[in-house]
């Protein structure tokens, strides 16, 4: 095991905060950008997500503090829950539900995600506020935590625990595909119209 050192978020990477565009107009949405709410991870069975219910327009990310954040950022919702992590699969926005991170050459972005993961319930403590808790931008970006020195040793152990995830996520869309064949055969559709006439 290689050598650890203890640092803050923000020696990790870059915080970015979101933003919603008005929902006044019209033009703002229905775009190409992907635009990520703390809704979208809450339905998200995987590590990676690539786009929520809502694309935004480029006068809508432009209209507002949202920015675009590069493939591989770590999305952390900071309130509404407090916890949801996932990896974006190509460039997205995200509302201000997120405190985002953007991580640097230093830091491999899986093991980022993992390292988020096991620190949610630290972070979720560290949350504050009136009508419901909320992690600042402040508070995130010093937020301690151990990690290796090496960053072949970052990604050996994202690599380890990420193949444990691939096998879950295989499993769990074959069970989803298994479903969804079952909910739509012939027999079952009979059954469920006999089920209803009874």
């Amino acid at each position: 095991m290689g050598k650890w050192k203890e640092c803050v978020l923000s020696d990790l990477g870059e915080i970015v905060g979101g933003s919603t565009p008005s929902t006044k107009n019209e033009s703002y949405y229905g775009g190409d950008i992907a635009w990520i709410t703390p809704k979208d991870l809450s339905d998200n069975k995987s590590r990676f997500i690539k786009r929520g219910e809502r694309n935004i327009t480029i006068e809508g990310m432009n209209s507002c503090s949202t920015r675009l954040l590069p493939k591989h950022s770590i999305l952390f919702t900071s309130r509404a829950p407090i916890g949801y992590v996932a990896i974006n699969e190509n460039e997205v926005c995200t509302n201000q539900g997120f405190k985002s991170i953007i991580p640097n050459r230093h830091c491999h972005y899986l093991f980022l995600y993992y390292l988020l993961v096991y620190n949610r319930e630290k972070i979720e403590s560290m949350g504050s506020g009136t009508t419901f808790n909320e992690v600042s931008g402040s508070v995130m970006k010093n937020i301690p935590v151990k990690v290796p020195v090496d960053f072949t040793e970052q990604q050996r152990i994202a690599k380890t625990l990420g193949s444990l995830d691939d096998k879950i996520e295989v499993n769990n869309a074959i069970n989803h595909h298994l479903a969804s064949e079952i909910d739509s055969s012939p027999d079952n559709k009979s059954d469920k119209s006999m089920s209803r006439a009874i």
